[in-house]
């Protein structure tokens, strides 16, 4: 039995220590990839050692291979269900006895991050919007933020833009930049006054996100962004950062204490927020932007609510090239309730 990256779904392993292990090409076993680099389960038993230490034995915890799902989204192949990952966890371990067990994180990791984010959150919103007395841990934040830093091979450089058609005659390229200063309303990225410029990685997520109805018109822009954009991924924190290149089991155990915090911080920027509220509900997402940009970065790309692709808020339109404008008309609006 033989498996491969795609089974774990873990980014670091795949790229920095999958290629190490002097893989064969060939097909996996356990989730049927054809033509992949593959190795024996056993072989991945120190990768997982250090990750496996920042738990401990609990009888009211979770099965391990839980753990790695829950808190680090691993074993998320679409072959791969929680029995077949279960069976390849036991195959890496060597040690059904270990991997049967229940485990808790080891509390001496835990941290409060998540805990002072809410407080901040709610007075931000309700109390104190530019003097705040909460405070969150900005120098650790800011070093998180390293590790969702999307590479180059991985950031789209073809990007959307769209508008509702309001007049007889089509947008001009011209006209579907970021609004000027003064027409700058709040966003979900932006406080007013403050134009980001909101990209959508395809057309189809660009109109939905402009929330139109059925039958109506809009123009959507395509834009060029340079290969070298520094932009935060805050679509699955848990996905981005890689247990397994962090090093030592301190790095692991605080990471994972952290995770949650950004995983929040990703929803931040992802919840529905309904119009007559959105001026307060923004408050933390801009918030969140303003540092993101204070550190340094061009921009931040986020899940979109209401479609299927991804969103690039990007702090600074300049950095986008404008090309051309094509008028859609919207077929079907679909709606689901809950």
């Amino acid at each position: 039995m033989k498996c491969c990256a795609n089974c774990i779904g873990d980014q670091g392993l795949r790229k920095s220590i999958f290629p190490d292990l002097m893989p064969e090409l060939g097909n996996c076993d356990y989730c049927s990839s054809e033509n992949v680099l593959v190795v024996q389960p056993h072989v991945l038993a120190d990768v997982f050692g250090s990750l496996i230490n920042v738990y401990e034995p609990n009888e009211n915890g979770k099965l391990l291979v839980q753990c790695f799902i829950d808190d680090w989204g691993m074993f998320d192949h679409e072959q791969i269900r929680e029995d077949r990952a279960s069976a390849l966890l036991n195959d890496i371990l060597y040690d059904h006895e270990i991997a049967g067990k229940r485990f808790v994180p080891v509390p001496s990791y835990q941290t409060d991050r998540l805990m002072r984010w809410e407080r901040l959150r709610d007075e931000l919103m309700f109390e104190n919007r530019f003097f705040p007395a909460a405070e969150m841990d900005r120098e650790r934040l800011n070093s998180l933020l390293t590790y969702l830093i999307l590479g180059a091979d991985d950031l789209p450089t073809n990007w959307y833009r769209a508008r509702l058609l309001r007049q007889d005659t089509p947008y001009l390229i011209e006209e579907m930049g970021a609004p000027p200063k003064k027409l700058a309303t709040h966003g979900r990225a932006n406080p007013a006054g403050i134009p980001y410029l909101y990209l959508g990685s395809t057309a189809t997520t660009a109109i939905a996100e402009i929330r139109p109805h059925t039958g109506e018109h809009a123009c959507v822009a395509s834009f060029k962004t340079p290969v070298e954009l520094k932009v935060v991924d805050l679509r699955n924190p848990r996905k981005s950062v890689s247990p397994f290149v962090l090093g030592d089991e301190d790095a692991i155990g605080f990471m994972r204490g952290d995770i949650e915090f950004l995983a929040r911080l990703g929803e931040e920027l992802t919840r529905p927020v309904v119009p007559q509220s959105a001026a307060i509900d923004y408050v933390p997402s801009q918030y969140l932007c303003e540092f993101i940009k204070k550190c340094g970065y061009d921009g931040v790309i986020y899940k979109s609510s209401v479609g299927d692709g991804m969103n690039l808020a990007l702090f600074y339109p300049s950095h986008a090239t404008p090309e051309r404008v094509t008028q859609y008309r919207v077929s079907r609006v679909s709606v689901e309730i809950e």
